[in-house]
């Protein structure tokens, strides 16, 4: 069984000591036993402040809701949000602290909000003079293969502030690192790192239970699966938020499955497999309406290209259906949320036809994958 940073931390607490410590974590901060990263620097580091990520720190808020602060009702410790009003440490919070430790469970992709609340945290921790300790975890689609883009600045949001990839490829500590190094953050960073991790693994290799770090990733295969139809949550389809298979299905009232899944055929994508299917949400987009869907199959983890997969599948459904859109920004001036999620302007401005597309991203991630190597811990 791998070992995570917190499973590691009774080697490394000489960096608490005497230090008034605040958490960055959620539901996913809990050591190989299931006890919580909460719970055991409680008990043995003066933790003062807990910071909550988007869902807050239990898990129990859906994608997208503002947080206030709160007390924690375990604990009694105070939770500051990072995920409301301000997604950026404060001086009143930093001024409560010397440590900041971060531990959450990430998936792997540029647009999950996690990796932002980190780098956030290690912009305030250099502003105010305080260490980032982050506690390393496993890239649950694998720490070696890197798909699509890379972020054009003019896209940048809270779903994708720095230049890399979707697909980025490595551990939540690697990426602190090339955040704080490559983007000239320059904060007082610690790695507290893994123990018999290598690279090739993906979440099931690790011997490590799945906890779920938000509502919609409920299995540690799903992570592949958001890779590929994320995307459609700028536009007007499901991509499976209430249901049981989030992100696996993606679908609407109007959508033309069997003919879509016949034209993404002549692709011969490796390693996935799609079958019509009807499904009801529960909640978000079409609540309570019957709609046609594609389920994505996988058969294949480690070529299977998801990225790829998810751009193609919206250029035919955008091109075969007088009933597609893009949603609209989220305000007045903002870009639409297609460009934020998809790290451009391509998709939506429909300049580059979809193999034109391809062939970018393939050159993006070979040219990320120089820089990405430099900030390699494991083998």
């Amino acid at each position: 069984m791998v070992k995570t940073g917190i499973d590691r931390i009774f080697d490394y607490l000489d960096l608490f000591e005497g230090k008034r410590i605040g958490l960055i974590t959620n539901p996913t901060g809990v050591n190989k036993d299931l006890v919580s990263t909460i719970d055991i620097l409680n008990e043995h580091t003066n933790l003062v402040a807990l910071f909550s990520p988007e869902h807050g720190i239990r898990g129990d808020i859906q994608a997208g809701v503002k947080l206030d602060s709160y007390k924690d009702s375990k604990t009694g410790i105070m939770v500051y949000s990072l995920y409301g009003e301000s997604r950026s440490p404060s001086k009143e919070m930093m001024d409560k602290i010397d440590v900041l430790v971060f531990d959450i469970q990430d998936v792997g992709a540029r647009y999950y909000t996690y990796l932002y609340t980190m780098a956030y945290a290690l912009m305030a921790c250099e502003k105010y003079n305080k260490r980032v300790v982050v506690l390393d975890r496993p890239n649950p689609v694998d720490a070696i293969h890197i798909e699509g883009n890379i972020l054009n600045l003019e896209c940048r949001s809270f779903v994708g502030y720095y230049p890399i990839p979707i697909r980025y490829g490595l551990t939540i500590g690697e990426l602190a690192i090339l955040f704080n190094k490559e983007f000239e953050i320059g904060s007082d960073l610690k790695i507290i790192e893994m123990e018999g991790y290598d690279r090739s693994m993906n979440y099931l290799d690790t011997g490590l239970d799945w906890i779920m770090p938000s509502p919609n990733i409920p299995t540690p295969l799903t992570a592949y699966a958001y890779l590929a139809t994320c995307i459609f949550e700028g536009t007007n389809l499901s991509e499976g938020r209430g249901t049981t298979k989030p992100f696996f299905i993606i679908g609407s009232p109007y959508l033309d499955s069997e003919f879509v899944i016949e034209e993404i055929k002549k692709y011969s994508l490796a390693g996935i497999k799609f079958r019509t299917i009807y499904f009801t949400p529960k909640f978000s987009k079409y609540k309570d309406e019957l709609c046609q869907g594609i389920e994505l199959i996988i058969t294949d983890y480690i070529n299977f290209k998801p990225v790829k997969t998810g751009f193609i599948l919206l250029d035919i459904i955008r091109k075969h259906h007088k009933e597609f859109s893009y949603i609209e920004p989220f305000t007045k001036d903002g870009r639409p949320f297609i460009d934020l999620l998809s790290g451009d302007v391509l998709l939506r401005e429909n300049k580059l036809g979809i193999e034109e597309i391809i062939d970018k991203m393939e050159k993006d991630s070979l040219s990320f994958l120089k820089v990405k190597r430099r900030y390699h811990i494991y083998d």
